[in-house]
């Protein structure tokens, strides 16, 4: 596929995942369209998860989706590609309903490590799941509601010369003016279609609004909310799509809250994955030898978005590696491990660039800016698995909008289904 069509399917994918719910639940669309069969945990799998199977499971904000090879055995080993649906923002408080001198604002509170100045002056929506009284999800997205206001420079003439927003005064958004009967959750309510009093709970972040597009001269920029990380999840679904695996079983897992730590039932520090691998073996009538045999015979490929040089602060790189943007997509190596890279994950990183006819560029830190980690080195540490960190060149990482070039992103879903197919 061209780059400017990948890109746009990009878009569409970003567009319907505004946070890790709708992101999980737009991976089993797409998926189950192209022949996979959501199956429940509650089930009996022993008569779905079969030699030529392609399933997909749901937990929350994570998704696991699994293809099958035909002559698969209780041995056959995994490829893994691990990534994760959420990134950084607000989430909404309980009695989020606040404001005062005109406006209605919101209580939210910060998630994970955003560019905090990057929210501000720009159209938001809420995006997540209501649960009502009696258990029962719904996915909802409110469209522009919110909106993070600069204090103006004619009443903080020293806003330029060091913005530190302080996290509970400045960072709550405005909704609109205030009404005699405003109720945050209550809005959210009828956007689900339940009374008010029926909601139980909720799991609501901030997303912008405003659309992903390219641009450029050339054309060849592409700037969206979320590429960190849904431009691996994205890859992995167009590999999972078209997949023929041989050799191995295919597994895409997508977790949920990488972003805070990963340990939650849906992240990559909880037993999801875990809990997939072992119930496959199971059904293709393996045990615990045959899951540990199958497990020493596994890769995992941990995709997640890196970081291209900066051209305003090259300094801030390593001197001897500097990646860029359309150079393809990135093997991550860090000495702490807080990626996982070794020289056997290069190995096969290049052999698999290398079969999808796809560039790659190695990135490390600069030893004075010690890097962020992944869910690389919790998955092999979980499993077991042999495990190597990738992902996609991006410039304003953890912006609300952030950067890449259009080439990179389908490269990395070339070398993706490589890789998941065993076909290097």
């Amino acid at each position: 596929m061209d780059s400017a069509t990948y890109i746009d399917d990009l878009a569409d994918f970003v567009s319907a995942s505004p946070g890790s719910f709708h992101a999980a639940a737009e991976v089993a669309r797409r998926l189950e369209a192209a022949g996979h069969v959501r199956i429940d945990e509650t089930e009996d799998w022993a008569d779905v998860v079969v030699p030529g199977a392609r399933v997909v499971v749901v937990r929350e904000g994570a998704v696991v989706a699994v293809a099958i090879p035909e002559d698969a055995t209780a041995a056959t080993p995994y490829r893994v590609l691990g990534a994760h649906t959420d990134s950084p923002g607000f989430k909404l408080k309980p009695r989020p309903t606040i404001g005062g001198n005109g406006f209605l604002q919101a209580g939210v509170e910060v998630y994970g490590g955003p560019i905090l100045a990057s929210w501000f002056d720009r159209e938001l929506e809420l995006a997540g799941r209501v649960v009502d009284v009696d258990g029962v999800e719904h996915l909802v997205r409110t469209g522009s509601w919110a909106h993070i206001p600069h204090l103006a420079i004619h009443l903080d003439r020293e806003l330029n010369s060091g913005f530190a927003p302080d996290r509970q005064r400045d960072l709550q958004p405005v909704l609109g003016a205030i009404g005699p009967a405003d109720d945050v959750v209550g809005a959210v309510a009828a956007i689900a279609g339940i009374a008010p009093e029926a909601v139980a709970g909720y799991d609501l972040v901030t997303c912008d609004t405003q659309p992903p597009r390219t641009f450029g001269i050339a054309g060849d920029l592409f700037a969206s909310p979320r590429l960190d990380n849904l431009s691996s999840v994205h890859a992995g679904v167009r590999a999972m799509e078209a997949l023929q695996p041989v050799g191995a079983i295919a597994v895409l897992a997508a977790f949920d809250h990488e972003e805070v730590g990963s340990e939650s039932r849906s992240g990559a520090a909880g037993p999801l994955l875990a809990d997939v691998l072992e119930r496959v073996t199971a059904a293709l009538g393996g045990g615990r030898a045959e899951l540990a045999r199958a497990i020493a015979g596994s890769w995992c490929c941990s995709a997640d978005a890196g970081h291209a040089v900066h051209p305003n602060r090259p300094e801030k790189h390593d001197p001897a590696n500097r990646p860029v943007a359309g150079g393809g997509p990135l093997l991550k190596i860090n000495a702490n491990q807080r990626y996982t890279t070794d020289a056997g994950g290069a190995a096969l990183w290049s052999r698999v660039c290398g079969t999808a006819g796809v560039p790659y560029q190695e990135f490390v830190s600069n030893n004075d800016v010690p890097c962020g980690s992944t869910i690389g080195p919790i998955t092999a540490t979980r499993l077991g698995i042999r495990t190597f960190d990738v992902g996609t060149p991006l410039l304003s990482m953890h912006s609300a909008r952030e950067l890449c070039h259009v080439d990179d992103p389908g490269r990395l879903a070339d070398a993706a289904g490589v890789f998941l197919a065993a076909a290097e």
